[in-house]
């Protein structure tokens, strides 16, 4: 565990010192602060566009990081070779994978607090009450980012990071649409077309299981029992792709 902690923490002061991380994580503090604009040039609740605005950003902005961030970080490590170095110390290889997950989601959590502080600030600014709900939906916002993080890990095992990215992308887009997807096949008569969105529905992440958004900013009924499945059902399947992840690692020749 002392090794994995090392990797963790050392990954974690790398990505930090990250350009991308920096540049990103000014990118969704501006997008907050125009949510401030946007809700006094538009008619509606202010409060609520703040928060939708807002939560989405921490989104976006969350899963931007993990894809970039967290498909090069093994890729790096074997184009610059110092891999070689890494793994000649007595580490196992799916200690080194864990520790770059562990220290890149300590990352993703720094980033996300810091948004949501400052989502806070700006909701308290317009009605002097803290908004706690919105936890119902940054924590599973949160969970989500790391699941990207894993199956980013994963494509970054055996392919490019080119390649990682568009995949990883692809998961994310993909992953919200699953349910409509069944949904739009179910009315159709084409049976390949059924098999198909079945496959993509029962292996594919379905995303929307974590996206509490739209009910957070309108008040809609959530149970803490409801939030805490889906939580589970993150962590389940972000840790079934580790395993995924770390039985191809164990097997890639990067000698």
């Amino acid at each position: 565990m002392g090794k994995i902690m090392a990797i963790a923490l050392n990954t974690f002061r790398e990505s930090i010192r990250d350009r991308i991380f920096y540049s990103l994580l000014f990118f969704a503090v501006v997008l907050i602060l125009f949510s401030m604009v946007l809700s006094n040039l538009t008619i509606g609740d202010p409060l609520k566009i703040i928060k939708d605005f807002g939560l989405g950003s921490i989104s976006i902005v969350g899963t931007l990081i993990a894809i970039f961030v967290g498909i090069g970080m093994v890729y790096k490590e074997m184009e610059k070779r110092t891999i070689f170095v890494i793994l000649s110390k007595p580490l196992a290889r799916w200690q080194f994978l864990i520790g770059k997950y562990f220290g890149l989601s300590l990352t993703i959590l720094v980033e996300v607090a810091v948004m949501s502080i400052l989502l806070f600030v700006l909701c308290f600014l317009y009605v002097p009450q803290v908004p706690w709900n919105l936890l119902y939906a940054i924590i599973p916002i949160f969970f989500e980012i790391v699941l990207i993080l894993a199956v980013a890990f994963l494509f970054s095992t055996f392919s490019t990071s080119f390649l990682s990215g568009m995949f990883t992308l692809s998961i994310f887009i993909i992953g919200h649409f699953t349910r409509d997807l069944k949904s739009i096949a179910q009315t159709t008569q084409d049976a390949v077309f059924q098999a198909f969105s079945n496959v993509l529905y029962y292996v594919l992440p379905n995303l929307e299981y974590l996206n509490y958004k739209t009910r957070v900013v309108h008040h809609l009924g959530i149970t803490i029992f409801e939030v805490m499945l889906s939580l589970v059902y993150a962590i389940f399947y972000t840790t079934v792709v580790l395993l995924i992840a770390i039985f191809i690692f164990q097997r890639r020749d990067i000698n």
